[in-house]
């Protein structure tokens, strides 16, 4: 982050949350990245990314926390930094047996075929999908077609979410796409559902690994659907003492 207002807030909101700030440099180079948001009655969104210091994280910030990533039970990568450090972090944590979660947002066109096969999971909304293989996401059946597509370049297992209707998964193992539908809520912001989704998701596959994977992807539907009924990013998404015990 920079060495500015938006970056000392987010250190000052990573602690404040319990979340170890021991790899998060602060720089004079470049300024905090930023994301304007708009929001629409309907509770949906368009965001103007500005990257600034992500783009500055760099190789050797990831050799400084190895130890970390190769002891991690779950690494989660996107590509809000230079897609190849995603790429080497995904590399590393592989290496050392370490599940890879991959979102590839913001989605590229052409994105580095590695990441098909460095990613346990790969993770992508309708939009991503429809960048990343041409095929528009419309329904259930696209949505499978895309999960096909991925498979064929290498990833093990994919989960398109798709809004509303919760996501579908398909795998190696399980070459039959399945919806796990999302229950009915009145979305008030739905900035960041997906990211909700992939940290909720994250956390099951690190703490209840034995969990089938359609039970995780069930309950990280359920953890963005409620994050979706407030306003704001960060501040919209639920601690584990508001949620109903029966998701832990």
């Amino acid at each position: 982050v920079g060495k500015d207002s938006f970056g000392n807030d987010y250190v000052e909101n990573l602690k404040k949350n319990g979340i170890s700030t021991a790899f998060v440099g602060q720089t004079t180079d470049a300024a905090t990245g930023t994301a304007s948001i708009i929001v629409n009655s309907e509770g949906q969104n368009v965001i103007v990314i500005v990257p600034g210091a992500n783009l500055l994280l760099n190789f050797e910030d990831l050799k400084r926390a190895s130890d970390i990533i190769c002891k991690a039970k779950v690494v989660v990568c996107q590509l809000e930094i230079t897609p190849a450090v995603s790429l080497e972090a995904l590399k590393m944590a592989r290496a050392s047996g370490v599940k890879t979660l991959f979102n590839p947002a913001p989605a590229l066109a052409d994105l580095d075929p590695q990441f098909y096969t460095h990613s346990d999971i790969f993770c992508c909304n309708e939009t991503e999908a429809e960048i990343l293989t041409g095929i528009p996401v419309g329904n259930l059946e696209d949505a499978a077609k895309v999960g096909r597509v991925l498979l064929e370049r290498g990833c093990k297992l994919v989960i398109v979410t798709l809004g509303a209707e919760g996501c579908m998964m398909i795998s190696v193992e399980e070459p039959i796409p399945k919806h796990v539908p999302a229950g009915k809520v009145r979305a008030v912001d739905t900035t960041r559902a997906g990211d909700s989704f992939v940290g909720a998701l994250a956390f099951y596959l690190a703490y209840y690994p034995k969990l089938p994977m359609e039970e995780m992807i069930r309950k990280s539907n359920y953890v963005a659907s409620v994050s979706v009924q407030a306003a704001g990013t960060q501040s919209s998404y639920p601690y584990r003492k508001d949620l109903p015990q029966d998701l832990f």
